[in-house]
């Protein structure tokens, strides 16, 4: 497999070198988050030495992207759970958890029956890379039922472990647990309720449930409080029982993570333990900064320690970890690393999305210069959308620097072609060049502006660029030899953009398409920020497959 995908950045080597006994030891350190961007209910096994990692994609595609390491620090996608919606489903692809259960690999995942509420449904493969085979629904409540985890009882039985969503109708939140068939695909018997929001710090919520067991107790380690956006107040607590259906006592210093001052809303997390017999939770969380939601929920990794008292605690009660002990030696990591992509591949990058209600193409062609992407509706579309196809990928900084260069020749009259910071249909910001306009445009709360326009360049190749500061605040720029550039508007207010993907984009008239020759994007250092960045890429994804 070609690489379409370039990364030059900053590498760091996170080690401590200690002398123990005459000898020198290496303890390996890393930075969290380890998996930065917006992977929301991240999920992790480990098969060997090898871990595989899920995470929530929502109305993104392809759905739930499959992602490998070696060290629980160092992450790379190598595929997708999806590449296709099942049939059943709607949107709303949420909280996956990859299950290894003697032998077989599932996913329980949450997603939106079509016409009808929030699901609970499955999908399993012979390995963790798939491909998976989807067994759709098991659960339907009217209020919805989200957040499955499968474990098996005491005695050796399966049972799903699911949330009621009745907080979207200002209703309880039970955790409920039902048998399953041997095969995990079906429920048998009737559910019981084994855990409710009935503390203070949980309000209006539980769940994310998570069970281990351990020294003869079961573990539920679940989620509470508003988990997301401006308001959140997320936060970890643990409960424990002798047998899987209760009675459950709950941990009285809970919550266990929560907020600190570098990491905000922690939760909904993965349990592994590694090859020593170390246990890690594998969380997202908020950054404590100003572009956070811009840049949305990110993976981040600390170890579980367990007391005396039989109970566990995380990074002694301090909140989220900035810097810890990594699980295995690391090698090179790469920080705040610039990302190049010029498709120069057979295929897509594998860290490329798409919206899911976007009917697109997004291909690889061969021309003249190389190869360029080309983009474009596969259904005709009427009017002057910017976006009726976008290619996005996640952001990594609330501050950063996109460039792409855009070959006009062949647009069709009204055919736009665009960069543009993207959330969903009703929420981004952007340029476009087309029908000898270059616009800067607008979207908030579903409303668009067409904030600028001038005169686009008689030239065959432009390049467009833009600079997003804090995640707040956007400029654009058009070049038409990558040297001099002309400033499109003033900085245009983007906060409203929240879990943002740098996005390529096409749309128009009928017809419309848009050819692009490369793209670069260029996360801004922070001195003493801390940020961390794992490069995504498809190298090496054959040797899973």
């Amino acid at each position: 497999m070609g690489r379409s995908l370039r990364v030059s950045c900053f590498v760091v080597l996170l080690s401590l070198s200690l002398l123990a006994s005459g000898a020198a030891q290496t303890t390996a350190t890393f930075i969290n988050p380890v998996i930065p961007g917006d992977y929301p209910d991240p999920s992790v096994i480990r098969v060997g030495r090898d871990y595989w990692a899920t995470a929530t994609s929502g109305d993104w595609a392809p759905h739930f992207p499959i992602l490998h390491s070696r060290d629980l620090v160092n992450w790379r996608t190598i595929g997708a759970v999806f590449t296709k919606s099942p049939a059943w489903a709607a949107r709303n692809f949420w909280a996956p958890e990859i299950i290894k259960d003697r032998g077989r690999f599932f996913v329980y995942y949450t997603a939106r029956k079509k016409g009808g509420p929030l699901c609970v449904a499955v999908a399993t493969a012979s390995k963790p890379t798939g491909p998976y085979t989807d067994h759709g629904p098991l659960v339907c409540q009217e209020a919805g039922s989200i957040d499955a985890f499968m474990v098996r009882d005491e005695h050796g039985r399966p049972y799903l472990i699911w949330k009621e969503d009745g907080n979207s109708r200002n209703q309880p939140t039970p955790l409920w647990a039902q048998r399953l068939s041997e095969s995990g695909t079906n429920l048998i018997g009737e559910p019981t309720v084994i855990l409710r929001n009935d503390a203070p710090w949980e309000r209006h919520v539980v769940e994310g449930s998570f069970i281990i067991r351990r020294g003869g107790w079961f573990y539920h380690f679940y989620s509470g409080n508003a988990c997301c956006g401006r308001e959140c107040r997320y936060a970890s607590g643990v409960a424990r029982a002798r047998k899987l259906l209760g009675p459950w006592e709950k941990n009285p210093a809970n919550p266990i993570l929560a907020a600190n001052e570098q990491w905000q809303c922690p939760g909904h997390g993965s349990i592994v333990t590694d090859h020593r017999g170390r246990d890690f939770l594998l969380y997202h969380s908020y950054r404590q900064r100003r572009d956070t939601f811009n840049v949305g929920r990110e993976a981040l990794l600390d170890e579980i320690r367990w007391n005396a008292d039989g109970w566990p605690s995380i990074n002694g009660g301090e909140g989220p970890s900035r810097i810890a002990d990594a699980p295995a030696s690391l090698g090179e990591r790469h920080l705040n690393a610039q990302i190049f992509d010029d498709f120069d591949g057979p295929r897509l990058d594998l860290s490329w999305q798409w919206p899911l209600a976007n009917k697109q193409s997004a291909r690889i062609e061969t021309a003249r210069r190389g190869n360029r992407l080309r983009l474009a509706p596969v259904v005709d579309v009427a009017g002057d959308d910017f976006t009726d196809a976008v290619l996005g990928r996640r952001t990594t900084s609330g501050d950063y620097t996109a460039t792409t260069l855009i070959d006009t020749h062949g647009m069709k009259p009204g055919a736009r072609a665009g960069l543009c910071a993207y959330s969903w249909r009703g929420s981004a910001v952007g340029a476009a060049i087309g029908g000898g306009k270059i616009d800067v445009w607008r979207r908030r709360n579903g409303k668009e502006e067409r904030l600028a326009a001038v005169d686009a360049p008689d030239v065959r190749h432009v390049n467009l660029r833009m600079t997003a500061s804090d995640g707040k605040s956007f400029r654009f720029a058009f070049s038409t030899d990558g040297r001099e550039w002309k400033e499109l508007s003033e900085p245009v207010a983007g906060g409203h953009v929240e879990g943002a993907r740098i996005a390529l984009t096409a749309g128009g008239n009928r017809g419309a398409a848009a050819n692009f020759e490369w793209i670069r994007i260029m996360p801004a250092v922070r001195p003493g920020a801390g940020d961390g960045f794992t490069a995504e890429n498809a190298e090496g994804a054959e040797k899973y497959k």
